[in-house]
């Protein structure tokens, strides 16, 4: 008898833990685990935030990017062949250096007023800060020595903005049209234009753009009213 009642002593203890609820160590195992899933599951959260941040900021880059790409080469392609008209043959207002660019182009539609402008194309830095730049001004056609940049009247393309890089494709000034045109690194004719003109542009972070071509109009008589064409140089406004 002894033995049967100590047997069922022992199913009804067992019986008895099982209703009363877990031990001291099962609850402490279980708020372990319970915490390292609440990490994990906070860690990934963190993580796809941040992934979604990412790719938010390199859409919002990339469609800066091609906004500034494309104002720049319709800018550029819509260069106007504004001559200085007191001054000896009639210089063109346009000169490319290796890292910027001055151009005449129409001023934009949404501008009031009308008429050309002379632009400037190149990296500002202020400090830590280097942004790509489109300086502007109204040139006086009528002076006696070509416009120079003094004011700060700009549009800022794009930030952080570290190098642009600027070549142009043509013929050196005064060779024949039977001459092949190549890329150089400077455009310092006044008498004509490059036929294409290649930007590259470096951001602070990321890649780089993808290279803008963009061809100004080129015809050399453009704002002459006689052009000598075995010199190739306008003789008349």
């Amino acid at each position: 008898m002894s033995g049967g009642a100590s047997m069922a002593d022992r199913r009804l203890h067992a019986l008895a833990r099982a209703i009363g609820g877990f031990t001291l160590v099962e609850l402490l195992i279980a708020l372990v685990l319970m915490a390292l899933i609440s990490a994990l599951l906070f860690g990934s959260l963190k993580v796809a935030g941040r992934s979604s941040d990412a790719g938010d900021a390199k859409a919002e880059a990339t469609a800066s990017m091609r906004l500034a790409s494309d104002f720049l080469r319709t800018e550029i392609e819509e260069q106007h062949p504004q001559r200085m008209r007191h001054i000896a043959e009639f210089p063109l207002l346009f000169s490319g250096a290796p890292d910027q660019l001055e151009f005449a182009a129409p001023v934009p539609s949404r501008i009031q007023g009308g008429g050309v402008w002379l632009y400037r194309l190149r990296v500002a830095t202020d400090g830590d800060k280097s942004t790509l730049v489109l300086d502007r001004m109204v040139p006086d056609v009528n002076a006696q020595a070509l416009p120079q940049f003094t004011g700060n009247d700009r549009s800022v393309l794009a930030d952080d903005i570290t190098d642009i890089k600027l070549q142009y494709f043509g013929r050196d000034d005064g060779a024949d049209a039977s001459v092949a045109p190549t890329w150089r690194d400077r455009w310092d004719s006044r008498q004509t234009l490059p036929l294409e003109i290649r930007i590259d542009v470096t951001p602070a972070r990321g890649s780089a753009w993808p290279t803008i071509y963009a061809s100004p109009r080129n015809a050399p008589e453009a704002g002459c009213r006689g052009y000598d064409y075995n010199r190739q140089r306008c003789v008349s406004a």
